[in-house]
């Protein structure tokens, strides 16, 4: 899986080069500038797609149907849907993909939080992740998540509260498990 930090930098340089306005919205006009810092979004993009390229490899694109920037704030904002796929620079192909109703990046970590119906899946191991909110730390390259989670595996299927896992979906626990099935 590519490391967040460059999804948030490029992310940012496409939609500064691309798709950008200004927004300004006429109901808050009446409020002084120092009450709307971090409230409205330096920048926006729509429909993005943007690709994440190291040394001529594309790691992964995402595609985002809305994408905010929060300068003040050092956040990005994803939202109405997004896709993340992702590459091997051996075989050049997916080799897995999350999709997520939003996520929010900080970018100062690069720490990244996938809300909504947030799906996980990891082509090598056909295994599967389905839970509402999952987090990225950028420091452990993990993924994890307090919710409600489903994972399956071919033969097995577990449920519970709690979930932590490397990038691939290898190496993972279920902290509260209330359900197993082979």
């Amino acid at each position: 899986m590519i490391k967040f930090v460059q999804i948030s930098i490029f992310l940012i340089i496409i939609i500064a080069l691309t798709d950008c306005t200004e927004t300004s919205d006429t109901s808050t006009k009446r409020l002084p500038d120092t009450l709307l810092k971090g409230v409205t979004p330096d920048q926006i993009g729509w429909d993005l797609e943007v690709f994440f390229v190291d040394s001529s490899f594309t790691k992964a694109i995402l595609h985002a149907k809305r994408g905010r920037i929060y300068q003040n704030r050092m956040e990005t904002k994803l939202d109405g849907g997004m896709r993340v796929d992702f590459f091997s620079q051996a075989s050049k192909g997916r080799v897995s993909y999350l999709t997520a109703d939003s996520a929010v990046v900080d970018d100062r970590t690069k720490n990244m939080i996938a809300r909504g119906h947030v799906f996980v899946y990891a082509d090598s191991s056909k295994a599967t992740l389905n839970t509402s909110v999952l987090q990225w730390n950028n420091t452990t390259q993990k993924i994890f998540s307090t919710a409600y989670v489903v994972f399956n595996r071919p033969g097995e299927k577990l449920q519970g509260w709690g979930f932590e896992s490397d990038q691939n979906l290898n190496n993972y626990k279920i902290y509260k498990v209330s359900g197993v099935e082979k």
